[in-house]
């Protein structure tokens, strides 16, 4: 083959210019790398397409959000299939209600998007003295986001109108109080009820099965009995501790950094201030915030009469209910800990001063500085270690890229062996044994991760053992890996789950005698109350089940009380089965007005969340939205972060 090429050059780069040319000609450069760098479809949205490159930007978005609203959260927990399921479908959920809003012309104007940005905290928090904007520090806020002023402009217009879509039904939404009553009193309601449990495991010794009959289970349940395909494998994981490792930093390099940056290295400075605040809300009238004004002009007067005043004066007049009683004593705050006009005065002044009256969103602050704590300066020693870290953290992160690209060039070009790179940048050789296809329960870090599973289950990698392509398997992290033993799916021998077969023929027929003579309990007892021999009674409702199971709750809440004693069997499957004599009705009892209140407000909550996610399933459907991943088993570990998704 190789030589028919060598020998018909101008052939061949005929023929590649034939087919490709054409390809640039319809899609561009641009396409090209679109296809390189999207990746696979994971779920579409009418006819946009949302690609793993995209699901990947999302759950890193998702990550680091949660991340800074939860520093304490276990990273771990951002790795697992629940969370990254979770962050694909509020990308889905993004783009649905994107379209919507499109779809039904609900824009935002520019005088809103102009109020939306002015009312924002972290962008008010960028003004100077003089009302200004901070354009520097703005670049740099949304930067940080990965956006340019414009990007992020944009995405806060289409935030908005995305709103108005939801708002059409969340801001509208209500439950009547006598539709509310009805139902928090069937909710709330209890019932006095007698049970009784036919275990499965009291009919197990009852059982005894033939050679035949755990044969014949064997050969028409051989689904049960697969061993699914596995591989052992070794791995390389390269990120930015793995980088952080391999740099050395020089004795002059640490001291040159100190030097720079002893000051900020040594901590912050402090001032202890006192104030005298007199409250005037930023969106109060005019008449009212000039009431207050002249008040503190009033009090500014006199404490400058009388400086030693000053507690005293805040303890009578100062509205700052936190601070008053103390003084108006604030203790001591560095930069950053108060809004900008009270932090701006507190920090040009002198020990001992006085300020003008300054007015903030608060109101007006006559502010006395009593202290001021410079920061101790750290000798070289002291901080030595934190210099290191903070230098090869730096050095990693700019080191990173070049490494990466030593990595990727690495694991391709010595495909049999990951040895060559692991040597090379001073990398360790994990390894794993019974990797499945899909994720295991409880799985963490890159055997979590779809991608790398899915190159590791490649054809290429089981059948000729080559490294898989670097893959980015977490933000600055890149992953390369290597079957080294590939066990495909079998159907046990029964000599191997001989024992796993009996029990579940013996499970499943001792279910089915507790099943049986429980039915014939109900049958007879329902035909005569009197005759029924149950245990003691019990209340039980939705907030106490009595360490019932849900399906016997369920079932007795639900029975038919028209008449009185009512039966109820529940077939609670492999555990058995279960019989409930319901006695009586026991109301709710009657709340405080408080607390009916807060009922209803929380009744109100619940019935707009249902007609909102029914809305939204609407338009899933009008916009014809469909998620191509499978959705993954949720864990008792990932449902405090499915629920902040």
């Amino acid at each position: 083959m190789f030589d028919f090429v060598r020998k018909h050059t101008k052939i061949m780069m005929a023929v590649m210019f034939l087919l490709i040319i054409p390809s640039f000609v319809l899609f561009g450069i641009d396409g090209y790398n679109q296809s390189r760098d999207g990746g696979s479809v994971v779920a579409r949205v009418g006819s946009h397409d949302i690609t793993q490159g995209e699901w990947d930007a999302m759950h890193k978005s998702e990550s680091d959000r949660l991340r800074a609203s939860m520093p304490n959260l276990d990273a771990k927990l951002l790795d697992s299939p629940a969370a990254r399921y979770a962050s694909l479908e509020r990308l889905v959920r993004d783009r649905v209600l994107a379209q919507a809003a499109e779809k039904f012309k609900l824009t935002t104007s520019d005088a809103r998007l102009a109020r939306n940005l002015q009312e924002n905290p972290s962008i008010a928090s960028l003004r100077q003295p003089d009302g200004k904007l901070d354009m520097d520090r703005y670049r740099q806020l949304v930067a940080s986001q990965g956006l340019s002023p414009e990007g992020f402009e944009a995405r806060v217009r289409q935030d908005l109108s995305v709103r108005q879509v939801e708002a059409g039904v969340a801001g509208t939404g209500f439950a009547a109080t006598s539709v509310a009553d009805v139902a928090l009193n069937a909710f709330f309601e209890k019932r006095e009820v007698q049970i009784t449990n036919f275990n499965a495991a009291d009919f197990a010794p009852k059982v005894n099965p033939t050679d035949t009959e755990l044969d014949g289970f064997y050969k028409a349940n051989q689904s049960l009995f697969q061993s699914p395909e596995h591989s052992s494998v070794e791995y390389l994981v390269l990120d930015l501790d793995a980088v952080k490792k391999s740099i050395v930093i020089s004795e002059a390099d640490m001291k040159s950094y100190y030097e720079q940056n002893a000051e900020r290295l040594s901590g912050k400075e402090e001032r202890r201030a006192s104030h005298i605040l007199i409250n005037a809300a930023k969106d109060a009238p005019v008449a009212d915030r000039d009431k207050a004004k002249a008040r503190a002009d009033e009090l500014l007067k006199a404490v400058r009469q009388a400086p030693d005043s000053f507690a005293d004066m805040a303890k009578k007049n100062s509205q700052d209910a936190g601070s008053a009683t103390n003084g108006g004593d604030l203790d001591f705050f560095s930069r950053g800990a108060m809004v900008k006009p009270f932090e701006d005065a507190a920090f040009a002044m002198k020990k001992g001063d006085i300020s003008d009256v300054v007015e903030s969103d608060f109101g007006y602050h006559i502010i006395q500085l009593n202290d001021i704590k410079k920061p101790i300066q750290r000798s070289f020693e002291e901080l030595r270690a934190g210099i290191q870290a903070d230098l090869q953290a730096q050095q990693a992160q700019t080191k990173f890229a070049e490494t990466a690209e030593a990595f990727t060039n690495g694991v391709y070009e010595q495909s049999d062996s990951l040895k060559p790179v692991a040597d090379k940048l001073k990398l360790e050789i994990k390894t794993a044994t019974n990797v499945l296809r899909q994720p295991a329960a409880g799985a963490t870090g890159v055997l979590a991760s779809p991608k790398f599973l899915a190159a590791i289950f490649n054809t290429d990698s089981i059948e000729k053992k080559r490294n898989t392509e670097a893959i980015e398997t977490a933000p600055n992290q890149l992953t390369a890996g290597r079957v080294t033993q590939y066990t495909p799916a079998r159907t046990l021998p029964f000599t191997e789950v001989s024992q796993v077969v009996r029990e579940r023929v013996v499970a499943a027929r001792a279910a089915e005698l507790a099943k049986k003579e429980g039915m014939e309990k109900l049958l007879a007892w329902k035909a005569s109350p009197a005759a029924a021999i149950m245990p003691a009674p019990v209340v039980v409702s939705r907030d106490k089940a009595q360490n019932s199971p849900q399906q016997v709750l369920t079932a007795a809440l639900r029975a038919d009380v028209a008449a009185l004693p009512a039966f109820v069997g529940v077939d609670l499957g492999a555990m058995g089965y279960s019989v409930v004599r319901v006695n009586k009705i026991v109301p709710r009892v009657a709340p405080t007005n408080e607390s009916a209140k807060q009922d209803r407000l929380q009744y109100a909550q619940w019935w707009i969340e249902a007609e909102y996610q029914a809305y939204y399933e609407l338009l899933k459907e009008r916009f014809k939205a469909k998620i191509m991943t499978s959705r993954p088993t949720l864990t008792s570990t990932d449902l405090p972060l499915a629920a902040q998704n």
